[in-house]
């Protein structure tokens, strides 16, 4: 089979470009091409600019003959459309946005053109990136490669069907519920949460990160080697990462948790509890302690937080005139309708509760080194469903396996562990202790497939 340079990872390319065997140029055409080919089937991109990234690419040509290439030197890159890229509007998924242009680039952009990256597109997300799913009023409904019919995920859709396609490999997300991992386990690509304050968000709020999907956890972890540090513009940006990845993690003497039962939400299917535990077998064959654990959180815990992000989302919506509001998808606005049936008590509650999954969370942690769980309950759902409950009252009934560390700060990956009888991609959950991001991504490139069967899009 002819190799295809849009498949090639981001750390081959970068050996290669080193070696004089290949320019970002060829590259880049390669892409190009590959979105020109699937781009009308699965409706990944935002703000597609040919122009200015083979611009970039001859500019980054021109810096590796010159012996002056960055550590993503003509590696194409995109970036989720709410991380802020200079002279790119910032719609957040929905009509009712008024299209600005971003006056610059948001840290992690900032970080990713430093690197010599080609950032050659923006993806897409849905409606206020609060849907696990493709549908927006602004961008067209995304699709999953590696079946039409079903959704990528949510809220990083465009990245995940990105990354699973092949337009190249690196593409940048954000996540506060589950917005990486949740798409990337349907997708069956690698999807980092780091540890919040990894990457600068510039308008941090709690549960919000900015993390890398891949194909493999070594180009993810190159994309957060180049994204991590601190930034003036978040106050809870962390130091610079101190280690360097160097490759998959031994699991002999590791001590892991295996979750397979949340507590709470959409029972799990058959099928993805049976291939979490069988990676979680193959780590126990490594040398590692695998131990069946508690679920970590309630339904308490999950409700409060559903009733806190419904003011949240109440309040920025009702702020908006009444032409604009009228615009926001149906199924958000029946959603926070109910925000005025909550108390000032059931709202406070309600915050109070994502401390307790954080307190659940770092309990969890005490006697462990990484705990092991399905990224979601259940295998990509129907693509023009909101919610896998098709119910905007229950709209979090699958993020209880995620949404536990976005409130405590853990880094999370997911890997993908197998497929089901239908062909869809099953994820599996890493979550480590905080600060330990590299090591979730060294332990899922330890159980990533070695050669994986990338969707052909029909």
């Amino acid at each position: 089979m002819t190799e295809r340079l849009a498949d090639l990872t981001a750390v081959e390319l970068v050996s290669r470009y080193q070696e004089g065997l290949l320019s970002p140029v060829e590259v880049i055409e390669d892409v190009l091409a590959r979105v020109e080919s699937l781009e009308p089937k699965l409706c990944a991109l935002y703000a597609l600019d040919p122009a200015a990234a083979r611009a970039a690419a001859r500019e980054s040509e021109y810096r590796w003959r010159r012996g002056e290439a960055g550590p993503l030197d003509g590696v194409p890159v995109t970036v989720k459309e709410n991380v802020a890229t200079r002279g790119t509007p910032v719609p957040q998924g929905t009509a009712a946005t008024e299209l600005i242009p971003a006056a610059e680039d948001a840290p992690a952009a900032a970080r990713l053109r430093a690197a010599g990256a080609v950032i050659f597109s923006k993806t897409t997300m849905p409606e206020y990136g609060m849907l696990s799913s493709g549908v927006s009023t602004f961008h067209h409904l995304s699709r999953n490669p590696w079946d039409l019919t079903r959704t990528p995920g949510g809220s990083s859709a465009g990245a995940a069907a990105a990354a699973a396609a092949g337009y190249g490999p690196i593409h940048i997300g954000t996540d506060i519920g589950g917005s990486i991992r949740l798409p990337a386990g349907w997708c069956g690509v690698v999807g980092l949460k780091p540890t919040h304050g990894r990457v600068a968000v510039g308008n941090p709020y709690p549960g919000r990160a900015i993390g890398p999907l891949a194909r493999t956890a070594a180009d993810a972890a190159l994309a957060l080697s180049v994204m991590a540090g601190p930034d003036r513009r978040d106050y809870t940006s962390l130091p610079p990462i101190a280690d360097s990845y160097s490759g998959s993690l031994d699991p002999q003497g590791l001590r892991i948790g295996l979750l397979l039962d949340a507590g709470v939400g959409l029972p799990v299917d058959p099928e993805v509890t049976a291939a979490v535990s069988a990676a979680a077998a193959l780590l126990e064959k490594a040398g590692a302690t695998v131990e069946p654990i508690a679920p970590i959180i309630t339904r308490e815990m999950l409700d409060g937080l559903d009733r806190f992000w419904r003011v949240r989302s109440a309040y920025d919506i009702n702020a908006l005139p009444e032409d604009r509001r009228a615009k926001v998808l149906p199924e958000i606005r029946r959603w926070v309708s109910t925000a005025n049936d909550l108390t000032a008590f059931d709202v406070f509650h309600g915050h109070s509760q994502m401390h307790e999954m954080a307190v659940a969370v770092d309990a969890a942690f005490a006697t462990y080194d990484f705990i092991l769980s399905p990224v979601a309950p259940i295998t990509a759902f129907a693509a023009d469903l909101a919610y896998p409950t098709a119910d905007p009252l229950k709209p979090f009934e699958h993020i209880a396996f995620t949404v536990p560390y976005n409130m405590s700060t853990h880094p999370a990956t997911t890997v993908n562990c197998g497929f089901s009888a239908e062909g869809l991609p099953i994820g599996l959950q890493l979550a480590a202790p905080r600060f330990n991001d590299l090591a979730a991504l060294r332990l899922a490139e330890f159980i990533e497939p070695t050669h994986m069967p990338w969707p052909t899009v029909d």
